[in-house]
């Protein structure tokens, strides 16, 4: 069994807390996909069609700088990436995060958290980041219970 990380982009906190569940019951690594600008609430406002993530969502082009970190995406096997869904699809800084390092011959495993929508073309428009990994879908982890998140992290 190879080794395991769990890297995630949370914007309000959400999807941090699950990720570190995640981590947890995976014994897996876990890795934080910081934005070099932070997301404020008003960014957030996806009724303002001005807002920051209104204007990156509708340019799947754009990619938003994150953070540099130090970390070795060579050491691990599977790498277990979640979000918050924004617009149907991950937010395009998971792309920033797919496309700064190489993820040749890893297996991604999503998880997102959402209010109420599915994966959408999330699969499709992160391939296009990391075109030699295999990505799947996992789960939506937003109402999930602890024992939920733990049942399906013991799966991976």
């Amino acid at each position: 069994m190879g080794k395991k990380l769990v890297a995630y982009f949370s914007a309000s906190g959400t999807t941090r807390k699950v990720a570190e569940m995640i981590a947890d019951y995976a014994r897996a690594d876990l890795f934080e996909i910081t934005p070099k600008i932070p997301y404020t609430k008003e960014d957030l406002d996806w009724m303002n069609k001005k807002s920051r993530s209104s204007v990156e969502m509708n340019d799947k082009k754009f990619r938003p700088e994150v953070l540099d970190a130090d970390i070795d995406i060579d050491a691990y096997d599977e790498i277990i990436l979640g979000f918050p869904i924004w617009w149907y699809v991950a937010p395009t800084i998971v792309n920033t995060f797919l496309e700064k390092y190489n993820f040749s011959d890893k297996r991604i495993i999503l998880f997102a958290t959402s209010g109420g929508s599915g994966f959408g073309n999330t699969v499709t428009e992160l391939q296009i980041s990391a075109p030699d990994s295999v990505i799947t879908e996992g789960k939506i982890l937003n109402y999930a219970t602890k024992q939920q998140i733990a049942e399906w992290a013991g799966t991976l």
